[in-house]
This record gives C-alpha cells, structure tokens and sequence, in this order.
C-alpha cells in the first residue's frame, strides 16, 4: 500500500462518519432522505440548517438557501 493511500483511507473513514452524523442530524430536524442527504455532504452549515426549520421556514426553502 502506498504511502498515499494510508493517509487517504483514514480521511475518507472520518469524512464518512461525519456525513453520517451530519445525515443523522438533519433527518432528526425533519428533512426529507434526499434533502438530508445532499446537505449532509454539502458544505452548507448544519446549525443553521435545523435553525432555520425551526424558525418555520420549510426544508425545500431552507436547502434551497443553503445549497
């Protein structure tokens, strides 16, 4: 294994965990799968994204703010 690939497996290994909790987070806050899934791999900002579903606006709206 090159020495490349070593530091690129534990990155992608993190990365997906935090899209997966990121995910979790947004799913909590009501988005729909598809929304939550291209926010969560976004780099759109995950507290202002439940902050703005919790403020009333809808999640179409408030993705469409973010992405």
């Amino acid at each position: 294994m090159s020495e490349m690939a070593e530091v690129a497996e534990p990155e992608l290994d993190e990365r997906s965990k935090v899209e997966s909790w990121r995910l979790h987070v947004l799913i909590e806050a009501g988005y729909p799968l598809p929304l939550a899934e291209r926010l969560a791999v976004s780099d759109a900002d995950l507290h202002v994204a439940v902050e703005l579903v919790d403020k009333g606006c809808a999640h179409e709206t408030a993705a469409a703010i973010l992405l």
